[in-house]
């Protein structure tokens, strides 16, 4: 199978397409399938018992045009201002749905750091992935591939050994720095 580092296909992977590459770098998973969820209140809702920590995805833009993918611990509710801060930019803000796609070829719902897959065109701004370190620390995490019907469950040593395949050497930062206190709630373990 081609290496995506070097492929400038410009159309995106399907999931199918995706779990199979997954199969070919060797990384193990375990796939769950479940109702569309598009947001951390419906997952939980209708996910079942997934094992593992569950996370989320925030693709961001600075003004300037960097673009960042956040991946956290669900739970999580970051202060946009510090974590602005955290990065170096002025000001961050939601990306638009038609940017989305066309870098990781997703929709809203779908978010997932699995969508770097789809950004390969050397021309353009590449996104830049941060994950949180707290969510690092897991025996599984869990993410959908590219479809908000299903989630798959990886180890994180295995989806930083995705995003190096992909080219995009993630920065690993401690959220608890941009995580508002009075709205933190981290789940029993």
């Amino acid at each position: 199978m081609e290496q995506v580092k070097n492929r400038t296909n410009t159309s995106a992977f399907t999931p199918d397409a995706f779990l199979e590459y997954l199969k070919s770098l060797k990384i193990s998973f375990v796939q769950y399938h479940h109702p569309a969820v598009f947001t951390v209140k419906e997952a939980k809702f209708l996910r079942g018992n997934i094992p593992g920590e569950h996370c989320k995805s925030l693709f961001l833009m600075e003004k300037a045009g960097a673009l960042y993918l956040i991946v956290c611990l669900e739970w999580r509710r970051l202060d946009m201002r510090a974590l602005a801060e955290l990065l170096g930019s002025k000001r961050l803000s939601f990306g638009k749905p038609k940017l989305l796609l066309e870098k990781l070829g997703v929709v809203p719902g779908s978010v997932t750091p699995f969508g770097v897959i789809n950004d390969t065109n050397p021309d353009d701004q590449q996104v830049t992935v941060i994950l949180d370190q707290e969510m690092m620390k897991a025996s599984q995490v869990n993410y959908h591939p590219l479809v908000n019907t299903m989630t798959i469950g990886v180890t994180p040593e295995c989806l930083v050994r995705f995003l190096v395949d992909c080219n995009h050497t993630p920065l690993i930062l401690d959220m608890d720095k941009v995580t508002k206190v009075e709205n933190k709630f981290q789940p029993e373990k």
